[in-house]
């Protein structure tokens, strides 16, 4: 699984020209799913994003999480995180779970957050969407979990 997480001052989501969410200050979570991330991999991710100490305390210092903050989180699939550039001019997407797989894993990394906090909202899976957001910051980091046990 691979996360690209952005602290924001708001972020929103279009389908098709109508606005299905948005959030004001928290973060946008950009997820990606390979074939055979497990549960373990999933829970591990979403607790991580919802735990990482990257919002500012009384003294400007990161040290607080996006729940300790009072932020919102929206969560937006995004298969071309696994996008291999290496070859050619054009990315292949071979690492990318298929869609069927991914959502099932997406569903599951979305139970889980609003299982811990809930404060999360939802792009459209597999639709073509238009999301804005205002990086605060900048803030942006990118996480990966592939296997790990622990």
């Amino acid at each position: 699984m691979r996360v690209v997480v952005q602290r924001v001052s708001g972020a929103s989501v279009e389908v098709g020209g109508k606005a299905v969410a948005s959030i004001g200050a928290g973060l946008l979570v950009l997820a990606a799913f390979r074939s055979g991330d497990s549960d373990a991999d999933v829970d591990w991710m979403a607790r991580k994003c919802l735990e990482l100490r990257i919002f500012e305390d009384e003294g400007g210092a990161m040290n607080r999480s996006v729940m300790e903050a009072g932020g919102a989180v929206l969560v937006v699939s995004q298969f071309t995180l696994y996008g291999d550039c290496r070859k050619g001019r054009r990315p292949d997407f071979f690492a990318s779970a298929p869609a069927g797989e991914a959502r099932g894993l997406y569903r599951r990394f979305l139970d889980i957050m609003n299982g811990y906090y809930p404060k999360v909202v939802e792009g459209v899976f597999g639709a073509k969407m238009q999301v804005r957001l205002v990086n605060d910051g900048p803030v942006t980091l990118i996480m990966d979990r592939e296997g790990k046990t622990a």
